[in-house]
């Protein structure tokens, strides 16, 4: 790998982790090229090519995940909504479904039995959003009480 190279994926990685560390704020592919210092058009193929998915969808993957952490501790959907920095309850509630495979009310008043009694380092990991898919320690879950 070229030194171009590993200085693109540590600005790439500045991006990602601005990301992580500010969802609930307003970001747009704009403010995130800036931290990763490039253009728009380009920061987006490049963030594309390394992480799998656009700067957009990955932010709002993420806000999903920890909206997902939020429904399961009892909050309202609007609340999670809010806290996770989404503006629209309906955009909110469509990718939700999009990503989680259920609407955030469903997904709230269900048991998380399997979530709650692992470490959340775990969790996290086995609980994050997929598109259209249940997550794996949920379904495990489901097949263990049934």
């Amino acid at each position: 790998m070229s030194p171009e190279e590993l200085a693109n994926l540590a600005h790439l990685r500045r991006a990602r982790d601005l990301i992580d560390r500010q969802y609930a704020q307003p970001l747009d592919v704009p403010a995130m090229a800036r931290h990763a210092l490039m253009s728009p058009a380009h920061f987006s193929r490049r963030f594309r090519a390394a992480y799998g998915e656009t700067p957009y969808s990955y932010l709002m993957t993420r806000r999903i995940e920890r909206a997902m952490a939020l429904l399961r501790g009892g909050m309202s959907v609007t609340d999670a909504c809010m806290a996770v920095g989404c503006t629209s309850l309906g955009s909110f509630s469509s990718r939700f479904t999009e990503l989680v495979g259920e609407t955030p009310s469903a997904y709230r008043s269900r048991e998380h039995h399997a979530v709650a009694a692992m470490p959340a380092c775990v969790a996290k990991v086995h609980t994050r959003p997929t598109r259209n898919t249940p997550s794996r320690i949920e379904e495990a879950g489901a097949a263990a009480a049934a």
